[in-house]
């Protein structure tokens, strides 16, 4: 009969493969996840006999849908790429049916828009579904089986064929009905119902390994290489800075990033400026996903500037720290005295970000330095800066739970990165990716 293998949501599968690992699913777990789990591929009644422990046999990688959703989309599964995978689908699916239709044929009902099927898809909780496994193909048993969904008209979903949905109970006919698309693009949209957040995602190796069709060497945890963000900064303190903030306020999604200070180590000789090494990737054509992050400063928008003249491929991008309110009116030390100002592209390096009210120091201000004459302004840097990033080092988890750090500017930062690194990863999705789903 051989062994299955499925990547499974509160018990609806969403991809499956037989005597094989198939797909890697490891990218959207981290090595926390790995657990054993009851498997119903297992004989229990052996292992009791024969006094052997089935845990390795178990053994699985689990987490909350809720938990999955900030890796998806920075494998390029967010909203917005599953509506156009739906729609590819849709509009496949309809020339299909269309070429196939004589004269004389029921007119084809309308199919559902992607707003209508998200929210089919979300209006019935996954753990509400009955998962009682019906025996038979008799018409009652396919009542009980289609369960709430009797009556509905069914054929506006594309793909749907009522002879060929094989399924033993309500919640896997639903899991039929709604596994169109990529798996990832299925679990994306289930995790838009509240109600679904806390379903665990499993990927149980345990039994496959078990069985022989698999080495447990091909199930690994964590982010691959090819979809990890290198992330590039003019100096030291914004690699330190931002490493910590991610592993401190989005741990869940750290593996996905990697840093290099341009400033000390980088592949073009002579080539420091953060510009100037974008130019150097961009020519050599490397395919790493690559995201440059400018201060917001003079210097930093001076240097966004230029490297807007740039043409860079769809797999780089570059950012400036985010403007914030907070530095509409903060104090700043010039040749006229204290002064509130502005300091939004002019003085608001990436300390600027950090909490401002810690330590025995006088209250946070800029000091005006240079003029820069090719955008009419000042640059300015923190007074302090060291110290208010060596006091973010030190946070732990335990320090923010005790709500006495302010992380609101540093959270705009990663919130700012991870929407750029989202849009690269959305951005490899070609319109040949986005068609009905046969590979998988």
């Amino acid at each position: 009969m051989g062994t299955e293998i499925t990547l499974d949501v509160a018990g609806v599968s969403v991809t499956y493969s037989k005597n094989r690992r198939g797909i890697d699913h490891g990218s959207i777990f981290q090595e926390q996840d790995r657990t054993a789990i009851k498997s119903n591929q297992l004989d229990y009644d052996w292992y009791e006999e024969e006094g052997e422990d089935p845990t390795p046999s178990e053994t699985a990688f689990t987490r909350p849908l809720k938990h999955v959703v900030p890796r998806l989309e920075l494998l390029g599964f967010n909203l917005e790429r599953v509506r156009l995978e739906y729609d590819a689908v849709a509009q496949g699916w309809l020339e299909e049916r269309q070429s196939l239709q004589d004269d004389d044929d029921e007119p084809i009902p309308g199919l559902m828009s992607f707003e209508e099927f998200c929210a089919f898809a979300t209006a019935h909780p996954l753990d509400s579904l009955d998962d009682t496994f019906i025996l038979g193909t008799d018409d009652t048993s396919e009542e009980k089986v289609r369960g709430r969904f009797n009556g509905m008209q069914l054929e506006r979903i594309p793909g749907y064929r009522s002879y060929d949905i094989q399924a033993y109970s309500e919640r896997s006919f639903f899991g039929r009905l709604v596994d169109i698309l990529h798996p990832y693009s299925v679990l994306r949209l289930l995790a838009e119902a509240r109600a679904n957040e806390g379903a665990p995602v499993v990927w149980q190796y345990g039994p496959l390994v078990r069985a022989g069709w698999a080495a447990e060497r091909e199930f690994v945890p964590h982010a691959r290489r090819t979809e990890t963000f290198l992330i590039a900064t003019e100096g030291s303190s914004d690699v330190h800075i931002l490493k910590h903030a991610l592993a401190l306020l989005r741990p869940g999604i750290a593996d996905f990033f990697r840093f290099i200070d341009v400033s000390e180590s980088h592949p073009f000789s002579g080539t420091g400026n953060l510009v100037k090494f974008a130019e150097g990737l961009a020519k050599i054509d490397v395919q790493n996903q690559v995201v440059f992050v400018f201060d917001n400063d003079a210097e930093g928008l001076d240097a966004h500037q230029r490297l807007s003249t740039l043409t860079l491929p769809e797999n780089m991008r570059g950012i400036m720290l985010p403007e914030l309110e907070d530095f509409r009116a903060f104090p700043a030390q010039g040749p006229d005295g204290l002064h509130n100002s502005d300091i939004n592209r002019r003085a608001a390096a990436i300390e600027c970000y950090l909490d401002l009210e810690v330590g025995g120091h006088p209250p946070a201000k800029v000091l005006w330095t240079n003029y820069k004459k090719s955008l009419g302004t000042y640059q300015g840097a923190l007074e302090y800066k060291e110290f208010y990033s060596k006091e973010f080092l030190k946070q732990t988890a335990e320090t923010l739970a005790a709500g006495v750090y302010d992380i609101r500017k540093i959270e705009s930062v990663l919130d700012l990165l991870i929407a750029e690194c989202t849009a690269i990863a959305v951005g490899k999705w070609g319109p040949a990716d986005v068609e009905l789903r046969d590979a998988f």
